[in-house]
């Protein structure tokens, strides 16, 4: 196998310094675009191979991003969980865009430097932090030393942590509204409740209820987030109900998944007797029978935010907190 020429030998090929050819192949630093090309064209055709080792002990940067998903709320949960699957996927497609690997840790938080440990392990340029949990405090801390970090999550005032996410209390609030719309009025909310993102939801659910003179409501049932476990949880919830709710707010689309599959169980139908709504957006959603509607967080454009974000905030710019609008997507569960 020949073996492809080193950055000297290809910066004189090239006719450049071999400072031009790495700031070429890097995208960093100032060179025109006809030389970039010529000399990203010339590399390919010659088969070079950058020294990656090299350049990171010289650069200091590993081209890695950690995603940390902390689940001090609910340890039964998994990376393979339908919304941590399919955000990972969308911010591994950005990262890999970018020139970037991802590095993913599920978290059971032991003490309050779960994240610092990790991000001063130098394996990691910067981190993504998926959902706050109830690690809210320790975030809120850390972030006061350590910047190259972004969260998906809630926004709760006066926080100082840079946090990517759809409006979770317009979206309580248009998942009521569309419910009302269909002439539910005894309407229950399951799912977490825990975490910034969750009550959120919660509140905007109680506030479209309230404002629609429905003082009596939301039921509120909490149940965990693991797809299994969430299924037994609405199961036993509906199961001992005299009366069924005439709509069902899912805290996340796992749980209203959960939820029409524990009807079905009861014999109950849906949107027949039980119209349910869920929280996120996930394809699995126009899956499920059913299909699902849901308030939509338009969760590619999150990814898409919160990598460009954290490559600001590690590059010493100055990049702040974003609300996504939140939408609903109307299916045939309601």
């Amino acid at each position: 196998m020949t073996k492809g020429p080193n950055l000297k030998q290809l910066a004189e090929m090239a006719g450049v310094t071999p400072g031009t050819v790495s700031r070429a192949l890097s995208g960093t630093g100032r060179v025109n675009d006809q030389t970039r090309q010529r000399i990203i064209a010339l590399a390919e055709t010659l088969g070079y191979q950058p020294n990656l080792l090299a350049r990171t002990m010289r650069t200091r940067r590993t081209r890695t991003v950690g995603m940390l998903v902390p689940l001090g709320h609910d340890t039964l949960q998994h990376l393979s969980d339908p919304f941590f699957n399919t955000m990972s996927g969308f911010v591994a497609d950005e990262l890999a865009d970018r020139g970037y690997d991802l590095l993913i840790s599920r978290v059971i938080p032991r003490d309050d430097r779960w994240i610092e440990n990790y991000a001063n392990s130098g394996r990691v340029d910067g981190v993504l932090i998926i959902g706050q949990s109830n690690q809210l405090a320790v975030i809120e801390a850390t972030s006061l030393r350590y910047r190259p970090m972004v969260v998906w999550g809630g926004q709760v005032p006066g926080q100082n942590h840079c946090a990517i996410g759809s409006d979770n209390r317009a979206g309580g609030m248009m998942a009521a509204r569309h419910l009302l719309e269909r002439g539910c009025r005894n309407i229950a909310f399951l799912g977490p409740v825990d975490g910034p993102e969750f009550g959120l939801r919660l509140d905007g659910v109680r506030y479209a209820l309230a404002v629609a003179g429905v003082s009596d409501g939301p039921l509120v049932f909490p149940t965990h987030y693991e797809p299994s476990a969430a299924f037994e949880d609405a199961l036993a919830v509906l199961g001992r109900l005299k009366q069924l709710p005439d709509g069902i707010i899912g805290a996340c689309d796992v749980t209203a998944i959960s939820v029409i599959r524990a009807l079905a169980r009861l014999g109950r139908s849906v949107p027949g007797d039980v119209k349910v709504i869920g929280y996120d957006g996930l394809p699995l959603g126009e899956l499920v029978s059913p299909p699902l509607t849901t308030i939509d967080q338009q969760l590619r454009l999150g990814a898409k935010l919160m990598v460009e974000t954290l490559l600001r905030r590690m590059d010493g710019e100055v990049a702040g907190s974003q609300l996504i609008e939140p939408r609903v997507v109307i299916r045939e569960s309601t």
